[in-house]
């Protein structure tokens, strides 16, 4: 039978997708594309923001309709969206047959199974603690020269406007042997460059090891020949030290590279948000990080609009952002989620005005940016190539400050032929508010 699998939400939900479909695949399924030729639909949804859960739900509608119209004949809610409102779900979309929690996922075929031997709705939603092992080999949906690898699961940290903990969990790391094992199968299928991810990536290891263990885990998977890079996500700033940084500057495979999440930069909103740094502490670390590894790309997050935010929070923040200069950065306005702390707080913020605050940090960083990017003209640097785009006869490719789908490209002219997944140095001729353009050099 055919499986139409539709993953939504982070890079992390696409790895247990991908865990899924190995699993269906050596149960016998087999895939396809089309919803239209499926005989099974299953949705790996997400619940993070409000749009998120939007997206998941009108994704869940439009595949119940090969229910009534087309050959479908089950369909499965994962991920997120059904480990947390499967009860809602069963009422208001009753084409739903089947639901996998987020800790359960390897349970996904014994739940397909299920259902089509008549057993009625299976609901397979254990514990948001559980830790989920999948042996099976995972069917990539990346184009395969870039792989994530998802290092742990769940989250300690209980921001007060963040749903995670309660859907996924308490952080529990996966065994050093076990990510070997499976960084190992992803470069024999042609990776050459594992992207480290998990809610927090810094924590790895303190609940099986005793200790912050990412360092140790690093080098393990330096050992493997065929990949060239590591780049690592998710890493919260005060969990950022000495070892960490040494890893990071010493072993070759690593990229000088950060996803740095921070939130925000006044003290009195941190303070709201349950984070664990001040200001003066995120000075701190960014500057020590510059210092000990001078051509590191920094990456972050902000939320604008949390519950209070007052016009001075914004202009520091503001200022902030324009002392710090980070590399690449992203905003999201504050999205309320019920059963969090943050949800209750008094002085909600005016929509309106999240998007301002929003508008206005984006377009500093379009300055910010600007300026780095022109600071690479007339440098040679090393770029791996993503794909081909006939119609302009360039390359395109990313540099080791860029991560997939997230930061910038590097468009390069060369008039021979090149294929995803190679590297190449690139003379940087030119450069746009966040990206590269540049030419080969033999």
């Amino acid at each position: 039978m055919k499986i139409l699998f539709v993953s939504l939400g982070c890079d992390k939900n696409l790895v247990d997708t991908e865990n899924m479909l190995g699993i269906l695949k050596d149960k016998g399924f087999e895939f396809t594309d089309d919803e239209y030729d499926a005989d099974i639909i299953a949705v790996n949804t997400c619940c993070f923001i409000h749009d998120a859960k939007q997206e998941s739900i009108n994704t869940i509608l439009e595949m119940a309709e090969h229910k009534k119209d087309g050959k479908c004949k089950v369909l499965v809610a994962t991920g997120c969206l059904a480990h947390r409102y499967q009860d809602e779900i069963i009422k208001e979309i009753p084409e739903v047959d089947a639901f996998v929690g987020t800790s359960s996922y390897d349970k996904i075929a014994d739940v397909v199974i299920s259902v089509l031997e008549e057993k009625g709705i299976s609901n397979f939603v254990d514990d948001a603690d559980r830790m989920p092992m999948v042996n099976s080999k995972r069917i990539v949906t990346t184009p395969g020269y870039y792989e994530y690898l998802k290092i742990a699961e769940g989250c300690d940290k209980h921001c007060t406007y963040c749903i995670i903990p309660k859907v996924r969990g308490n952080y529990r790391s996966f065994p050093i042997e076990y990510l070997v094992q499976q960084a190992k199968h992803l470069v024999e299928n042609g990776a050459k460059e594992l992207i480290l991810v998990a809610q927090e990536t810094t924590l790895y290891g303190m609940d099986l090891y005793g200790k912050k263990s990412l360092p140790e885990l690093i080098h393990e998977l330096a050992s493997i020949e065929e990949l060239k890079w590591i780049r690592i996500l998710y890493c919260y700033p005060e969990e950022i030290d000495d070892e960490l940084i040494e890893v990071i500057k010493n072993e070759p495979k690593v990229c000088h590279y950060l996803d740095m999440p921070i939130q925000h930069a006044s003290d009195n909103v941190l303070k709201r948000m349950g984070r664990r740094t001040d200001k003066q502490e995120l000075i701190d670390i960014i500057t020590k990080l510059r210092k000990e590894i001078p051509d590191i790309a920094l990456r972050t997050t902000l939320i604008t609009g949390f519950p209070g935010e007052t016009q001075e929070d914004h202009n520091e923040v503001m200022e902030f952002i324009d002392r710090m200069e980070f590399d690449r950065l992203g905003v999201f306005t504050y999205s309320m989620e019920e059963d969090t702390p943050a949800a209750l707080m008094d002085n909600q913020i005016d929509e309106d005005i999240k998007v301002r605050y929003r508008d206005e940090l984006m377009a500093l960083q379009q300055e910010i940016s600007l300026d780095r990017s022109s600071q690479m003209v007339n440098k040679t640097i090393e770029v791996l190539i993503e794909g081909y785009i006939a119609k302009d006869d360039t390359y395109v490719g990313r540099t080791y400050k860029d991560a997939p789908n997230v930061d910038g490209l590097v468009f390069v002219q060369c008039d021979r032929q090149l294929m995803s997944g190679d590297f190449v140095n690139v003379l940087i001729t030119g450069s746009t508010e966040y990206d590269l353009i540049g030419e080969i050099v033999i």
